[in-house]
């Protein structure tokens, strides 16, 4: 009953903080100050969860320990039937909870609800390995519309023969970066393109990277010193030609932390015809470009203290592998295989996402005190 007991004084240790986070979620003071009660309300409702665990486990406790009383004392066969069937049940549910209430109690990562900028770079392969990132940013897009997030192309170049030799978006929505951070690595494939004419099998490759998105307090810009440009983007031609000056270049001096020197950062957006859209997308990305850059140290002491081999973000680690002939998507690092592959190149990537979530909770509940 130790490990029970455990749980037990670890939930009724939250529930003093969650009766406090429900008084000042209606306090008018908090509600006035949005970044303070959009954290509270998701504080709210993580508790909230763990609180409906709590009852569910308790009442399973209590049922476990009625039932047994029964067996013991009741002589009725009809009654001590019910009770064994009762008992039988809750035994089996009360390690489901068990597990369930571990998985809740796990530290979450902050960023996990941020959105994303992502990049996909074509690797070796050549013209091959352009068709393959645009496959790739085919693959996500399909999986974010059908999670209802929004994606946007900030930055593209395409390949000779089709794909993208790179292409950058952002990623917009609920929980984005917590279900995506997987995906960094390099993407390997295995298949016959399109460009052979000798029907051989090559290898090519991609690398992905996720980066969350930055938070403007986080990052410290002195806005007044950054220089804009406008220029005209080009349009399809005829009537469609932009004929105003929508596309934005921003320009901006800072220190980058890594080197101690000082460098000018280049972004260009020309993204939509509306420049002030333009304008507030390169901004994000000049926030999340040195985001990544001041705290890739930061990250770096975390990874290192994880030990995990799912999201570490490295982006030279060859991840998973993508096998045309055979019909098959494999993930190096939890040893995980789909024989779905065009289901997967369909978006239907969240089975493969699940067994990552799992294996990193996993490597996370080693190092709780449960």
């Amino acid at each position: 009953m130790a490990e029970n007991n455990n749980i037990l004084e670890r939930l009724d240790g939250l529930e003093s903080r969650f009766e406090e986070v429900s008084v000042l979620i209606t306090d008018p003071s908090v509600i006035a100050d949005q970044a303070r009660y959009v954290k509270l309300t998701k504080e709210y409702k993580d508790l909230s969860d763990i609180m409906n665990a709590r009852k569910r486990y308790i009442a399973c406790l209590n049922s476990i320990k009625e039932a047994k009383d029964i067996l013991a004392n009741e002589s009725d066969p009809e009654m001590k039937e019910m009770a064994r069937e009762e008992l039988q049940e809750n035994e089996a549910l009360q390690p489901k909870l068990e597990e369930e209430i571990k998985m809740a109690l796990v530290p979450k990562d902050p960023e996990d609800a941020k959105n994303v900028q992502m990049e996909i770079r074509a690797g070796a392969g050549g013209d091959e390995a352009a068709l393959f990132a645009g496959d790739l940013f085919s693959m996500y897009k399909k999986y974010c519309e059908s999670k209802g997030w929004t994606v946007a192309v900030t930055s593209v170049s395409e390949g000779a023969v089709g794909g993208y030799k790179e292409i950058d978006f952002a990623v917009s929505g609920a929980d984005v970066y917590g279900i995506l951070k997987y995906e960094s690595g390099v993407h390997r494939v295995q298949r016959v393109p399109a460009t052979e004419t000798q029907g051989r099998m090559h290898t090519s490759a991609a690398t992905v990277a996720v980066l969350p998105e930055a938070d403007k307090f986080e990052v410290n810009i002195n806005e007044g010193l950054i220089k804009w440009d406008t220029f005209r983007s080009s349009g399809a031609g005829g009537q469609n030609v932009n004929k105003v000056e929508s596309g934005v270049r921003l320009r901006y001096m800072w220190k980058n932390p890594n080197t101690g020197e000082e460098e000018e950062i280049l972004i260009e957006c020309t993204e939509t015809r509306d420049q002030p859209k333009n304008k507030e997308r390169a901004l994000s990305r000049l926030y999340t470009y040195i985001y990544d850059h001041e705290h890739q140290k930061y990250k770096d002491d975390i990874d290192s203290r994880r030990k995990s081999l799912v999201s570490t973000g490295d982006r030279s680690a060859k991840i998973r592998t993508y096998n045309y002939p055979q019909g098959r998507v494999t993930d190096h690092r939890i040893g995980y295989t789909t024989h779905d592959l065009s289901g997967f190149m369909n978006g239907n990537i969240q089975d493969m996402i699940d067994a990552l979530t799992v294996a990193e909770n996993a490597e996370k509940l080693k190092n709780t005190e449960l």
